[in-house]
């Protein structure tokens, strides 16, 4: 006989290595559960294969354990005295495994037996004894027909989201990848600078003010290169036809007790000869560092601004303000002589 599945192919090598072993250790070798072992066994062992399933026990402590049975196993078979062999009864042979096709559902035989005939007059419908009772009374006011459920609203169409602006982060403003001088400059148009307001100073003059929260602080002009185009060039960035670049030097203090939070070139922006007011290109130069954000009591920091504008562009000043519009805490320096 051919075995052809494999777990039962994988359980006789097993049992061929072991030769003789118990049921549990066959187990155990295989990784398989014992009773599933057994079961593939027995039925291996009617197959014709050289295969005998045998069992090992103790009869005294097998009687012993049968004897120790609740009362309820009254009726349990008699065991001849341990002095008597006990007879050997034959294990009824296993049914071969069915080889070919299925036989398919079995046909029976003869006419069927047909409904069961009760015999003796039927016994009819139960005559109730007494008076009906009738309809049980219900006592108060009938509760009427029970409402529904509340008719289901339709849904309301889903309306598109919109996300809100981001608003731009100081220290991003400040960097950028080396590319054109387009890039650098961006598509906003150069705002009109308004009506003059705050204090007016020249180049190299320290000016006091005061920032958004209340800072003590000190903001002073140092250098204004006007062109830096060799600057931008040496930092990678290249400038297009008909435009230049300029770097402005400041210096902030904090002469107060509250830390500056803010970048402190975030509203520094060069004033054209026709009121324009141009901000600052996002991009940093390693031979000029740029600012970094926070100013701490009792600090004082420096830092470089690029500007890139048209060629044609006078700049006559430039001004600084702790926010975008212009209001007595600005501070403007002129450049002309």
């Amino acid at each position: 006989m051919a075995v052809t599945d494999p777990v039962d192919t994988r359980l006789l090598a097993a049992l061929a290595d072991l030769g003789k072993a118990a049921v549990h250790e066959l187990a155990a070798k295989v990784g398989m559960d014992p009773r599933e072992v057994a079961y593939r066994l027995v039925a291996l062992s009617g197959s014709g294969l050289p295969l005998l399933v045998g069992v090992e026990s103790d009869p005294n402590g097998l009687r012993a354990a049968i004897a120790g049975a609740p009362p309820s196993w009254a009726n349990r078979p008699q065991f001849p005295p341990p002095s008597q062999p006990v007879p050997q009864q034959p294990a009824p042979p296993m049914p071969p495994p069915v080889q070919g096709t299925p036989s398919g559902p079995y046909t029976v035989q003869g006419a069927p037996s047909g409904p069961y005939t009760v015999q003796g007059a039927p016994s009819g419908p139960y005559n109730v004894q007494g008076t009906p009772s009738g309809p049980h009374h219900v006592q108060g006011t009938p509760s009427g027909r029970y409402p529904g459920p509340p008719p289901q609203q339709p849904p309301r169409p889903a309306r598109p989201f919109t996300p809100p602006p981001v608003p731009l982060d100081p220290a991003v403003s400040t960097w950028g990848v080396p590319q054109t001088a387009s890039w650098a400059r961006g598509d906003e148009p150069a705002r009109p600078s308004g009506p003059a307001a705050g204090k007016q100073g020249r180049l190299g003059e320290v000016m006091e003010t005061q920032g958004l929260e209340g800072e003590q602080l000190s903001v002073q002009l140092l250098e204004v290169q006007d062109p830096a185009d060799y600057l931008f060039s040496a930092a990678g960035y290249r400038l297009e036809a008909g435009e230049r670049a300029v770097v402005v030097h400041t210096e902030i203090t904090n002469r107060g007790s509250i830390p500056f939070a803010s970048l402190p070139d975030n509203y520094l922006e060069l004033l054209a000869a026709d009121g324009q007011a141009i901000g600052k290109a996002p991009v940093s130069l390693t031979s000029r560092p740029p600012h970094k954000i926070g100013v701490k009591p009792g600090e004082t920091l420096g830092g470089h601004t690029v500007y890139v504008l048209p060629d044609a562009t006078r700049v006559v000043s430039v001004r600084w303000s702790p926010r975008p519009e212009p209001d007595e805490r600005t501070l403007t320096w002129s450049i002309e002589d």
